[in-house]
Order: structure tokens, then sequence, then C-alpha cells
């Protein structure tokens, strides 16, 4: 669908990044002694596996969680977020307990889809850094603000706290391995797969055997077109993952894998196993709307999309479920939903969140196409140079008219490696408006082939496009 893959990353690898980064707040946490290691009953010392003593019920399965780096579930991350907050009243000049409170408020914010938790965050993070400067040592809130700007989809600065972190030694200490997985999500995210494989390198020689890091060589994988040693990846992280937060994300990234190759019912079938798992999980909500779309079971998929955006409303899930509604002809229905994309992604702006992506795509097929190329283009010159941001770029331009200049983008989003439906028919699309129609017809073929449900506006197009260009000539006698 419009956008199918464009908010995913945050979706699913950043809530792996929160973990992992509230996880090395914790550890330290219980290496601080008494100041840092009480629940709100002020109990000092350690539980064990680097869980804060005085912590019980949801609070202790959440630090648990995140030790860990494998996510906790929504109730037990504000009730670690409650005692924290009850402890810093006691004790305001905690700055590890900052760090722990302010990486779990940006965790929130993800997993909630609530980005008014981002500047919350923020103003833990940075107490935290009053309280104890990087200089001496605070890797906890050095990388929980990397994990902030990542959650914001600012990646060029999350790059910058992860590598201000490897400066001050978290690259050798404990946090290590969490360094390299903020980086791999960082340089993932500004385009740079290159830097993203040697940081996840890094990070398999720290992490071997744990599902952070697999969860990192799924998308990477994915990235490069990679896509046997993708699932193998991804059904590696099922098997080493240590939380139902964990393990949901995991089916989910096989029920990607298996929707963007076009295989509708296996992943109806992973999205339903990792609801199974973890009940309401919005992104696998969202995946198995789109799956039921796909299989024609339309009334259950819009009634799915409405509990995906209950749950988390992120403005690329309504742009989905307004795409289903136009292509089903309700357009009023449709009016609605791409109201809710403007309203959520400017709510999402004013808390600092990046939305020029998903944005620009709306822009570009349902609003302004020049508002979108000027996003787009802004999105790029500041070094978001993905394969998304490289084919949303070209269609923009493409529907504001230039489709000579579209081109060198829609190739770069192409030759990336990415096996991807949307961008083979943005491709083919282009190449049709410039007359160049052999090139259109193998590209639009070529989404057909990837995934024929990629999206239930698209695909039909892609379908009336073909049938317009009809058969290539016949060669000529002798030739």
């Amino acid at each position: 669908m419009s956008g199918m893959k464009t908010e995913r990353f945050s979706q699913v690898v950043l809530l792996a990044g929160a973990g992992a980064v509230l996880a090395g707040a914790l550890a330290l946490l219980a290496a601080d002694g008494p100041t840092g290691a009480g629940g709100a009953g002020g109990a000092p010392g350690t539980a064990g596996a680097g869980v804060p003593a005085g912590l019980a019920g949801p609070a202790a399965r959440a630090a648990a969680g995140v030790e860990a780096g494998a996510g906790a579930a929504l109730p037990d991350l504000a009730a670690l977020i409650g005692d924290r907050e009850a402890w810093l009243r006691r004790h305001p000049d905690d700055a590890v307990s900052w760090a722990v409170l302010g990486t779990a408020y940006a965790e929130h914010g993800v997993r909630a889809g609530d980005p008014a938790a981002y500047p919350r965050a923020e103003r833990a993070l940075r107490r935290s850094l009053e309280v104890r400067p990087a200089a001496e040592g605070n890797h906890a809130a050095v990388l929980g603000l990397g994990e902030l700007a990542l959650a914001r989809g600012d990646f060029g600065t999350a790059r910058r706290w992860a590598e201000r972190a490897a400066g001050r030694g978290a690259s050798t200490a404990g946090p290590g391995w969490r360094v390299q997985a903020l980086l791999v999500d960082a340089h993932r995210g500004l385009g740079d797969d290159a830097a993203a494989g040697k940081a996840l390198e890094r990070l398999r020689k720290l992490r071997p055997t744990s599902a952070v890091a697999q969860a990192r060589a799924v998308e990477l994988y994915r990235d490069q077109g990679w896509r046997e040693d993708a699932a193998a990846r991804a059904h590696d992280a099922v098997a080493l993952s240590g939380t139902s937060v964990e393990r949901a994300a995991a089916l989910r990234r096989l029920g990607d894998l298996a929707w963007e190759r076009g295989y509708a019912r296996e992943a109806l079938a992973r999205y339903e196993a990792a609801l199974r798992v973890a009940p309401g999980d919005a992104p696998s909500l969202a995946g198995r709307a789109r799956a039921l779309a796909a299989l024609g079971r339309t009334d259950e998929a819009l009634r799915v999309y409405g509990q995906a955006l209950e749950a988390r409303p992120l403005p690329d899930t309504a742009l989905e479920a307004g795409d289903l509604y136009a292509a089903l002809g309700r357009d009023a229905e449709a009016r609605e939903r791409y109201a809710l994309v403007v309203g959520l992604a400017e709510t999402a702006a004013s808390y600092g969140v990046s939305t020029a992506l998903v944005r620009g795509r709306y822009e570009a097929e349902h609003g302004d196409p020049d508002r979108a190329v000027a996003s787009l283009r802004a999105l790029w010159r500041g070094g978001h140079r993905s394969a998304d941001v490289a084919d949303a770029l070209g269609r923009a331009l493409l529907r504001a008219g230039e489709p000579s200049r579209a081109l060198p983008y829609a190739r770069a989003a192409g030759e990336r490696g990415v096996r991807s439906a949307l961008f083979a028919y943005h491709r083919g699309e282009l190449e049709r408006a410039l007359g160049r129609e052999g090139a259109a017809r193998r590209h639009l073929e070529e989404a057909l082939r990837i995934n024929p449900y990629f999206s239930p506006l698209y695909a039909p197009a892609a379908r009336r496009a073909l049938a317009e260009l009809g058969e290539p000539p016949e060669e000529p006698p002798g030739r």
C-alpha cells in the first residue's frame, strides 16, 4: 500500500533500539549502588541480572525484559515509569534513574504512538546529564538521547549521539553492543548500508546469539535484497526471543517478508501468530489488515485497520486505510482517513518528529505534489538518503510534472537492492510518462510479479497501465 514500508522502521526496529538503550540504563542503575538501585521502596542493591532491587510485579517484568534488550509490554512499561517517577521525587539527583525514566518515556512514546512523550523523555535525559555529565561516564543518558532522536526519525542526530557514546568509552564498556545497535538503526535510516553493515558485524561479535542482533540483520539483509538470508535470520530471532514483545516483533518480521513477496496467506498467518503472542500489537494489526485486504476480505480489513489506529495512531496506518477506502469507492471515508493522516503528522511534527516521508507520500498522491517535493528535497539534502526517500521524492517529482528530474531518484531507489513492488510500480509509471514504453512495461510487470497485491489502489493501476501499453511490438524480419 502507499507508504506500506515507510514507517515500519519506527514500528519494528526502533522498538528494539529503545529496549536496548533502556537495558543499558538499568544495568548501570543496578551497578550504581543505593542511590541508583532502589525501587519506590528505596531498597539498595540488586535483584539479580541487572534488575533494580525493590521492584515487583509489572515493573520488575519490564526491568527484566528491557535489561536484555527484549522490550516490555506497555502496561509493564507504565509501571516501571511510575516506579522511577516516585523514586525521583525523593531522590532528584539520581542521574541514572533520570536516564531510565527518559528512555522509558521514549519507548512508551514509540510503542503507544504518543509523540507527546518525547519532550518528557528529553527533559529527563538532559536532567540526567546535568547531574552526571557524559564526561563522567553517563553512557545511559547519551544513548537515551540517541534513541530519542531515532524515535523522532532524526537519524543524523541519533548517529552523532551513538558516536559520542563510543568516543566516551561506551564501545568497550557494558553498553558497547547497544552503541552498535543504535548505529545500525541510524545508518539504515540515512541510507548508508555499508556503515550499517559494519556496525552490524560489530554488534554480532558482541551479541552473537541475541535476538537484538538478528532483528537488525533481518532489516539490513532485506534492504540489500537478500531475501533468503533475511528469512533465516527472522526465524532465528523468533527462536532467540526472550519476551512476548520480542517474539511478536520477530513473528511480525516474518509476516512482513512474506507480504513483500506476495504471499498474502502466509503473511496473514504470521501476523495472527504475532497477535496471539501480543494481543493488540499495532504493527501486527496493520499487517493483518493489509493481508486481509489482499485476500478480498475488505470489510474485515477495514475493521482491523480501525483497531490498529486505536492501538497506535500513526499517519502511515491512516494512509493505508484511506487507500483501501478509496479503492472501494468509499470516497467520503477515504477523505476522513486522509484528513487523519495530515492531523496525526502535524501533531507528531509539533513534538519534534520528522514526518516528511509519510506526509510527502500523502501529498504526492492525494494533496499538493509541489509541497511534497519541497519537504522531501529538504529531507534528502539533510542526509536522509534511504531508498524510501529516493522513491518518494521521485514519485513526488513525477506528480508535480517533472518526470525528467524524477528519474535519478527512481533509479537510486530501485538499484539499492530492495525488492519493492511499490518502487517498481513508481518507476514503471515514470518511464511511461517519459515515453520509454519498453522499460515501463518491464517495471510494471516486475511490480506485479513481486507482489500482485502490493496496494489496493496501485496494483490495479499497474494492470491498467500494462493494458494501455499493450503487447511489445514484434521485431522486424532479419533482426
